[in-house]
């Protein structure tokens, strides 16, 4: 049995401190620039960034793709293991690879096969942030 130190007043706060704030804010901004994108009337095909993964090639998006391809693994050692714990550390690890990708990144660039694999990715690492939260009983919102 392991001892869990929980901080009341971190769990409370909606700031970068808080984890669970943390990867839900990253959840929203993915959905806001997902809005943007109607709002600048800019083109997004999904199955075209899909086939255009290729196009991923800065280390920022290798490093999100590499996330998203542990995310089975994790949730199931998180399982066998009865460690919930692991995919609450994974998940806060994905949100921190997002949040540097996004700073460091035009995600709405004027290349189409380019921003459509983009926010194809940006669609992937939402939809693994949004089961994972899921998972540990968490809402996943859309804007905050």
């Amino acid at each position: 049995e392991q001892h869990l130190d929980f901080d009341l007043d971190i769990a409370k706060k909606q700031s970068n401190d808080n984890p669970v704030y943390y990867v839900q804010y990253a959840h929203a901004r993915i959905a806001s620039v997902l809005r943007q994108l109607k709002a600048r009337n800019l083109h997004w095909d999904e199955a075209s960034g899909c086939a255009h993964i290729d196009k991923l090639d800065s280390p920022h998006e290798r490093a999100l793709l590499t996330l998203l391809q542990r995310f089975p693994d994790v949730i199931t050692r998180a399982a066998d293991a009865c460690e919930p714990h692991q995919i609450t550390y994974y998940l806060r690890e994905l949100a921190t690879a997002l949040h540097s990708y996004y700073n460091a990144i035009t995600l709405l660039c004027e290349d189409e096969l380019l921003r459509s694999a983009r926010l194809s990715l940006l669609k992937a690492v939402q939809q693994v942030l949004k089961n994972g939260l899921n998972l540990l009983g968490i809402s996943a919102p859309w804007s905050m």
